[in-house]
């Protein structure tokens, strides 16, 4: 476990003015990109734009630039002190593992996707005597600019979700909606990208489904980078192994994680903080989870102090992020032998729903939302404990949108698969090489 490569600290005069002036590039690249993306209203009937004049350019790059001037100002408050930036915290910059690999995931699929949406609308023409693409190149500069919406509505989506399975805790002060902290849902997130990116190709007269075909396999892509990131910060984590499993990781307590320069930090991970405060009992040989003391049980609790990590549990973010590269490999290959546009997109839905119901059955995060917790939260104790925690019918938040993921994804399949010969006919586009 990594949580933080290195942290960067802003308390001499020159690094300040150093990270103020990497704000404001940052932000006129951010309009700069708004402006050089702007496009002209759709005409529906001829199915081609209008050419954009200078004040569309210029409302385009002001947003575009409002909002990078909105995250520069939260960067800046957190990074420097309050003797550099009104309300500065002081905290410095750290590069978080998880961050740069969930960073990673997403440029490297959004690189792979742009590629392959290049060579699913490639259409070529002769052009001063040289064979030239026109249609493919546009189509990867609309995918680079949905991704944009789709970063935004990810985030949101993740968090919405979150608040929502959490929402007992949030409803004691709401307030902290709006805070920095908290966690992330990737099936949140997944939604209200796929939202976002629905409504981008509807405005510019994208098919969604043939959008989805080219663009869901680099989830899978993104989301293994992902999930390396969550075994770095020690969340996502798995439930107790037996102390024999060759499989079995331990997540450190405080002091104990260090950087990449050797300092130690003073944060622990999420697993263990939740040990620390689970009060039921384990049978550390066989990994058995017990609500009362045993013979050779030991509160949870008492455990993790004792040795100042976590019991060994399995490592689920890594059994997924093996699952998703297969997926994305598969799917590739799957693109071949398409009959129709959604076929792909059907796939993915419903692979991945098996994959992640099986993987949760492996989880030990019990925060992440379960059945036990929201019949427990609506006050229906007698109903809650007649589903244990640790019991393999506690379905977890994620395998109820599992079972919902696949169900959608076999409609699809079966309805577009029987207009799926009309379409091949039709013409499936190129068939798209892998990036």
């Amino acid at each position: 476990m990594l949580p933080v490569l290195i942290r960067f600290t802003f308390t001499s005069l020159w690094t300040q003015l150093l990270l103020y002036a990497v704000a404001v590039g940052t932000v006129g690249y951010i309009a700069f990109n708004g402006w050089r993306g702007a496009q002209g209203v759709l005409d529906p009937k001829t199915g081609t734009r209008a050419a954009t004049n200078s004040t569309d350019k210029l409302l385009r790059a002001l947003g575009f630039g409002v909002a990078g001037a909105g995250l520069a100002w939260f960067g800046l408050k957190y990074a420097l002190p309050a003797d550099a930036f009104p309300g500065g915290k002081g905290e410095g910059i750290p590069l978080h593992t998880y961050g740069v690999l969930l960073a990673s995931g997403f440029i490297t699929a959004l690189t792979v996707a742009g590629r392959l949406a290049q060579d699913e609308w490639r259409k070529v023409k002769l052009v001063e005597g040289q064979w030239v693409d026109v249609e493919g190149p546009k189509k990867r500069e609309q995918v680079m600019d949905m991704a944009f919406w789709v970063l935004i509505g990810g985030i949101g989506g993740s968090r919405l979700l979150f608040i929502l399975v959490n929402w007992k805790d949030y409803a004691r002060d709401w307030t902290q909606v709006l805070s920095l902290g908290g966690g992330l849902v990737f099936y949140g997130g997944l939604i209200g990208a796929a939202v976002a990116a629905w409504f981008f190709a509807r405005s510019s007269g994208m098919d969604f489904l043939r959008l989805a075909d080219v663009c869901i396999p680099t989830v899978s892509l993104g989301q293994c980078l992902g999930r390396l990131g969550c075994f770095s910060a020690g969340c996502c984590w798995g439930d107790v192994a037996p102390s024999h499993a060759a499989t079995a990781v331990h997540f450190p307590g405080p002091g104990l994680a260090q950087d990449l320069l050797g300092r130690v930090g003073s944060s622990s991970s999420l697993a263990y903080s939740s040990q620390l405060e689970d009060s039921r009992f384990v049978v550390e040989a066989t990994g058995q989870i017990l609500h009362q003391a045993a013979p050779d049980a030991m509160r949870i609790s008492d455990w993790v102090v004792q040795h100042g990590h976590t019991l060994g549990v399995y490592p689920t973010q890594l059994f997924e992020s093996v699952g998703q590269l297969v997926l994305f490999v598969g799917l590739l290959y799957a693109r071949r032998f398409r009959r129709f546009h959604g076929q792909i997109f059907a796939l993915w839905l419903m692979s991945y729903a098996v994959l992640r119901s099986t993987v949760e059955l492996f989880r030990g995060d019990v925060e992440r939302g379960t059945l036990h917790g929201l019949l427990e939260s609506l006050g229906a104790q007698g109903l809650a404990g007649a589903v244990p925690l640790e019991a393999w019918y506690n379905v977890s938040t994620s395998q109820f949108i599992s079972l919902c993921m696949f169900a959608f994804g076999a409609v699809l399949l079966y309805q577009k698969g029987r207009r799926g010969a009309g379409e091949a006919a039709g013409g499936l586009g190129p068939t798209p090489s892998a990036a």
